[in-house]
Formats: C-alpha cells, sequence, structure tokens
C-alpha cells in the first residue's frame, strides 16, 4: 500500500514555493512594515511617494509621509530592487558637500537678506514672529552677524509661522512680506520692531500697531494695508512653509549654515566657530561650495 504522505509533501512544498513573497515594492505592504516599525495607528495617515531612482546603486527611494492633524513627519527610505531591503539613512556623495541635498531645496531669490550675494557663507533662517525663540536668535544675529562679518556672510530670512500655536505669526509674515515688496531695506527695520515689541502684540491689536509703526517711518500705510488686507503676500508665504515642509522642518528657529542644520537657539560663540570653520572649508574646497547656502541652531525650539 503506497503511503500519501510524500505526496502531501510535494504539495505543501508546492504552495509554499507559489506563495507570493513579500516585497516593500508593493503599497499595502510597505505601509503595513511601515506602521508597524514606528508603531503609528490607525489615527495617522500615511502617504507614499512612487519609487524613484536613488544614488545608492541597486535601491530605489520613496518618501513616507506621516501626517496628524497639522502636524506631519517625513522619512525618505530606500528599498533595493528585489524588494527585499529597507534601508534608512543619510547617502553622501563625497564629490559634492555633504549638505547638497539640503541646500538644492533651498530658495534664496527674492527672499529678506543682508550681506553680499557673492558671500562665501549663506545663513538662512526659518523663524516665526511670534517664536520667542526666535526673537532671541534674531537679536543675537541682528547685534551680532554682520558685524563680525560684513563681506563673508550673507544672511536669509524665510517665513515660517506656526499658525496653530500662534495666532498672529501668520499676519506678521503677510505684513513683513508686503513691507519687503515695498522696500527690501524695510523689512529689517520692520523685522526688529516686531521681534522688540512682541510681547505687547496681539492678534486683535497687530494690524493697528504695526500700521503705526509704518506711518512713523512713513512708509505708504494705503498700500500696506491694502496688501495684506488682500492677502497679496500669502503665496510668497506659503512658498516658504512648503519649502520647510520639504526640508522636514517642524520648529522654529531652524537654520542653515552653508546647509548644515540648527534647530533652536544658538549662543553667539558657538554659531562664530561654525561660521568660522565653514569660512575656511569654503576657501579650501571652493568646488564644494555649490549652490546657495543656509544655516540653524542647536538648542530649545519653538
Amino acid at each position: 500500500m503506497h503511503s500519501v504522505r510524500p505526496v502531501l509533501s510535494l504539495l505543501l512544498c508546492a504552495l509554499v514555493w507559489a506563495a507570493p513573497k513579500k516585497s516593500a515594492l508593493d503599497r499595502q505592504t510597505l505601509e503595513a512594515y511601515i506602521r508597524h516599525l514606528f508603531a503609528w495607528g490607525p489615527q495617522i495617515s500615511v502617504s507614499l511617494s512612487d519609487p524613484k531612482p536613488s544614488r545608492l546603486p541597486g535601491f530605489q527611494e520613496v518618501t513616507i509621509t506621516a501626517s496628524a492633524g497639522q502636524a506631519s513627519q517625513q522619512e525618505t527610505v530606500y528599498i533595493s530592487n528585489d524588494g527585499r531591503h529597507i534601508v534608512r539613512g543619510v547617502v553622501y556623495d563625497v564629490t559634492q558637500s555633504p549638505f547638497h541635498a539640503e541646500q538644492e531645496k533651498i530658495t534664496l531669490k527674492q527672499q529678506p537678506t543682508l550681506g553680499p550675494a557673492e558671500a562665501l557663507v549663506k545663513v538662512v533662517v526659518f523663524s516665526d514672529f511670534q517664536c520667542s525663540y526666535c526673537r532671541e536668535l534674531a537679536q543675537t544675529l541682528r547685534s551680532q552677524l554682520m558685524q563680525a562679518y560684513p563681506k563673508e556672510v550673507r544672511l536669509v530670512f524665510k517665513d515660517l509661522p506656526l499658525e496653530q500655536i500662534h495666532p498672529w505669526a501668520r499676519t506678521a509674515a503677510l505684513a513683513g512680506r508686503c513691507v519687503f515688496r515695498q522696500s527690501p531695506d524695510d523689512f529689517w527695520r520692520f523685522h526688529d520692531w516686531v521681534f522688540e515689541n512682541q510681547d505687547s502684540l496681539t492678534a486683535e491689536n497687530f494690524q493697528a500697531r504695526w500700521l503705526d509703526f509704518a506711518k512713523a517711518q512713513k512708509w505708504d500705510t494705503l498700500v500696506l494695508a491694502n496688501c495684506v488686507a488682500s492677502k497679496s503676500t500669502e503665496a510668497e508665504v506659503e512658498r516658504s512653509m512648503a519649502e520647510a515642509r520639504s526640508l522636514n522642518i517642524t520648529s522654529t528657529p531652524t537654520l542653515f549654515i552653508n546647509g548644515r542644520r540648527l534647530v533652536g537657539t544658538v549662543p553667539w560663540p558657538q554659531l562664530k566657530q561654525l561660521i568660522d570653520h565653514e569660512l575656511e572649508y569654503a576657501r579650501k574646497h571652493p568646488a564644494d561650495g555649490c549652490c546657495e547656502v543656509t544655516l540653524a541652531p542647536t538648542g530649545k525650539g519653538q
């Protein structure tokens, strides 16, 4: 009598062999895996970009965006071409600056700036006019930076109003852009006034207070008031905020020194040390200077 066990074993082996293999290139498989990895429950919305060629040979790049309400987080993963392995991390190309990828995402044209365009070091600050830490950093930059580096450093201001916690920050950003349109140099007078008066400004009095300041400066208050009321500069503020999201910036102030990210306030001696380091590097490695550059501090953020 013949045993059926060998036949059953062969059938089971065939079924196992035929079972579809898990692949991170499959959206459902990748999302389930990532949700488990980060413990993201159903309350978290997860979106995946289409795989695209990466700088890492043999791997494809996928951007993962998780969001809940107004909060969001981005992760980049690299998936092997066979779909089996996922790599998290940063890919560096030694022929470029280690901060090249972030530099490319930052637009410096048509932004409030101080210092020469040809400066070896660009310092970019993403800031919120209602943020107390931003005020602290702004005072450091305005009192120290350009005096110490009049020709070597260019300062660039970018808007990132955190509307969910700062009720008048967006209005201030719109107003600042309106002033910048009227006179780029006057923007910095507006910038300094807002931060100096931050504690006494409110969502209810901001419009009247800043227009009184504008009148005292002999600016065209009618044009400025219409500019804010019509939200004429909203697209410019939105572009700056979108840029911050693409850089995965979640708090202010966030600075970049030639692309080197710093989050929060930074004491001037530490900031100066980093700038001096970037200046020395830029002089010795001019080919790595690539693009227009940026800045950020480490410490508390808001």
